[in-house]
C-alpha cells in the first residue's frame, strides 16, 4: 500500500469515475486501474463497484474510505512538521469545536502569531467524536473542546465558562418562549438545563446545531435564541441583537485537551492559554 493508490482510490470515490479521477490526478486510466487492483489485492477486499456508468464503494469500501483519509492527512500533517519552512521552530496542531472558533480559537491564532512567530499553526474544526479521534491517533496536540479526556497520555483543564443567554433582534420584555424561538441545540448539558429552566412544553419550528447559523438566522429573520455570549458580544454593543431581561443564563464548560509530552516541551504555551482567560 502506498499513498499513491490511497490518493487515487480517494479521487475515484470523490468522483465517481475512474476516468474523471485519471484525469484530475493527471494519470492514465490504466493507472488508476491498476493503483485500485494493487490495493483491493493488499486489502483483500473488493473496494468499488466498478461499471459503464462509475464506480461505487462496495460495503469494505465504505469502512476503509476513512481510515485511507485519516492515513493521507496524517501523511500531510507529518511532512509538514518536518519540513517546516525557515525561520520556524516547531507546529501545533489544534483541534476544536465548531462553535469555539469564534471569540476563543481567534484569539489563540492571534495571540500565537504575534507572540510566537516561530510557532506554525494548523487548524482543525470538528465536532467532539472527531476530536476525540484526532486526538487518539496524534493529528492534533490541543483540542478545545466541551468534553474533558482522561488518560495517561492526555491532561484536561477547565479553560472556562461558556455564558449562553438569550437573545433577540426585538426589545422583547418577557424571557417566554413563542412561536419565532430557534432552538439552539448546544449538546446534552444545555438540553437538561433548559428543560428545567423552561419545564413547560417548549417546542420550536426550527432547531438549529451551530451557533453561526442560528445568529445569522436570527438576524434575518428576527425570533429569539440561545447563543454563546461571545458570539454575539459585537452585535450587542451596536444593537442588531439584544439580550433578552430576565431571561436564565445557561452554561457550557470549555476545556482544553492537552498530548501532555507534546505541551512540556513549549514555552510558549502557558502564555498563551493565559491570553484567553
Amino acid at each position: 500500500m502506498n499513498l499513491d493508490e490511497l490518493r487515487t482510490f480517494l479521487e475515484v470515490v470523490d468522483s465517481g469515475s475512474l476516468v474523471t479521477a485519471a484525469r484530475r490526478l493527471n494519470v492514465t486510466p490504466s493507472t488508476v486501474t491498476a493503483r485500485i487492483n494493487g490495493l483491493e489485492d493488499e486489502i483483500g477486499q473488493k473496494l468499488l463497484h466498478r461499471h459503464k456508468s462509475g464506480a461505487e464503494l462496495t460495503s469494505p469500501g465504505f469502512k476503509f474510505k476513512r481510515y485511507a483519509e485519516l492515513m493521507v492527512q496524517l501523511w500531510g500533517q507529518a511532512r509538514s512538521e518536518v519540513s517546516l519552512p525557515k525561520g520556524f521552530d516547531g507546529v501545533c496542531n489544534v483541534g476544536l469545536d465548531f462553535d469555539l472558533w469564534q471569540g476563543l480559537g481567534q484569539r489563540f491564532l492571534d495571540h500565537v502569531r504575534r507572540e510566537c512567530p516561530g510557532v506554525a499553526l494548523a487548524f482543525w474544526p470538528g465536532e467532539q467524536r472527531m476530536i476525540d479521534r484526532w486526538l487518539a491517533i496524534g493529528l492534533v496536540d490541543i483540542a478545545f473542546c466541551f468534553a474533558p479526556q482522561g488518560g495517561d497520555k492526555f491532561a484536561s483543564r477547565v479553560l472556562c465558562d461558556d455564558d449562553l443567554i438569550l437573545v433577540s433582534p426585538d426589545l422583547m420584555s418577557s424571557p417566554l418562549l413563542d412561536s419565532t424561538y430557534v432552538y439552539v441545540d448546544h449538546g446534552e448539558e444545555f438540553r437538561r438545563q433548559h428543560a428545567a429552566a423552561y419545564p413547560g412544553d417548549v417546542t420550536s419550528a426550527l432547531v438549529i446545531a451551530s451557533s453561526d447559523w442560528a445568529r445569522d438566522h436570527i438576524l434575518r429573520n428576527g425570533g429569539s435564541g440561545y447563543l454563546p455570549r461571545r458570539h454575539v458580544l459585537q452585535h450587542l454593543q451596536t444593537g442588531a441583537l439584544h439580550a433578552v431581561p430576565d431571561a436564565p443564563v445557561f452554561k457550557r464548560r470549555v476545556h482544553v485537551v492537552e498530548n501532555a509530552q507534546t505541551v512540556k516541551a513549549w514555552d510558549w504555551y502557558e502564555d498563551a492559554l493565559a491570553a484567553l482567560a
